[in-house]
């Protein structure tokens, strides 16, 4: 069997790369590391394709640019791929605002050509995208809060306060920032191609996406890069809501997990949110004080009174409908363990 990994050195596309060919599959992978123009040398994914080529036995690395329609139509017509994983992205909100051509370019036409070709040249295939809980813009931050010592919650009363946010949740009259504007467009239109052409495609809406190999920078990547300033004694910043802003982070593993699911029984133009859940999720705060006594360090950080526009207050996902659809699925990995792994990680 073949799979099609974009993004592949990436946090999700590295993962998936490893799992899938330990699942017997032959593994093409697309990256040109525009990660380290995005956020920087430090960002960079290069160290992750040359391990990912000099480890894997059955993968096979691409340097291509998704937007680049000619070349990613001669790779689908040459190949016959069971399984496509797109996970290639611009990431970040602030970023996107800075160049808003390049991000929708990336993140919306990029995801135009890999679905054109797929429909042309690859029907039989299982189209999988990674999209974004930041789809749903703002709208969480406009539902009752109450505020703890550590963490903001739901108020009770709140019909997703038990499980989290569920699919159910408007994309409408709600700020997205200018990159969650451009999943939007991908995500509606990875639906789309399920349900005008009848073809398997699957949106997974993550929420904090995470594990050891995540290439954390300021812009994005909040556990990765949290880890990596305290065990470095570098200054973190936080940026509103006193801290207490709340994250569901899942583990890369699982995410790919899932997606493994889905392969296995797919449909026609899904939507799934995919996150932590209520099993998985923490605080600004609340990570700090956990990643001190994990590494033994003192963080150093400081708050800014300014919130990044459009970022959420709270939100968890609530993962239901996956479930349902996918009761062989579960978690390996809870907070505990994620940061655990993470921090071990930046030890060694």
């Amino acid at each position: 069997m073949q799979v099609l990994i974009t993004g592949s050195s990436g946090l999700i596309g590295s993962e998936s790369v490893k799992f899938f060919s330990e699942k017997g599959f032959e593994v093409t992978g697309i990256d040109n590391d525009m990660r380290s123009y995005f956020f920087g040398s430090g960002a960079s994914t290069k160290k992750v394709t040359e391990k990912l080529k000099s480890t894997i036995p059955n993968y096979k690395h691409l340097n291509i640019d998704i937007r680049n329609r000619r070349e990613i139509e001669e790779l689908m017509k040459n190949n016959s791929f069971d399984l496509i994983i797109h996970t290639a992205a611009q990431p970040s909100h602030d970023w996107a605002a800075k160049e808003p051509y390049t991000d929708f370019g990336v993140n919306a036409y990029g995801t135009l050509v890999l679905l054109e070709s797929f429909r042309k040249h690859n029907p039989q295939s299982t189209f999988i995208f990674t999209s974004t809980n930041k789809v749903y813009g703002d709208l969480p931050n406009k539902f009752d809060l109450v505020e703890h010592e550590t963490r903001f919650e739901l108020n009770p009363s709140v019909k997703f306060a038990k499980e989290g946010f569920d699919e159910t949740l408007s994309i409408d009259q709600s700020t997205h920032s200018i990159f969650g504007s451009s999943k939007v467009a991908a995500d509606i239109l990875v639906q789309e191609y399920g349900k005008y052409f009848d073809l398997n495609t699957c949106v997974l809406r993550g929420g904090c996406l995470t594990g050891p190999a995540h290439q954390g920078a300021e812009l994005h990547g909040f556990l990765a890069y949290l880890v990596k300033s305290i065990n470095e004694g570098k200054k973190y910043t936080i940026f509103g809501y006193k801290g207490k802003q709340v994250r569901d982070n899942i583990h890369s593993y699982d995410f790919v997990n899932a997606m493994y699911s889905f392969f296995k029984n797919p449909k026609k133009g899904e939507v799934y949110n995919m996150g932590g859940s209520r099993h998985s999720n923490i605080s600004v705060e609340e990570a700090i004080r956990k990643i001190e006594m994990l590494l033994g360090k003192k963080a150093i950080y400081e708050y800014s009174d300014q919130p990044r526009k459009g970022d959420h207050i709270w939100y968890i996902s609530d993962v239901s409908k996956f479930k349902k659809h996918f009761p062989e699925w579960g978690y390996k990995y809870d907070i505990d363990r994620i940061l655990r792994e993470m921090c071990e990680a930046v030890q060694k």
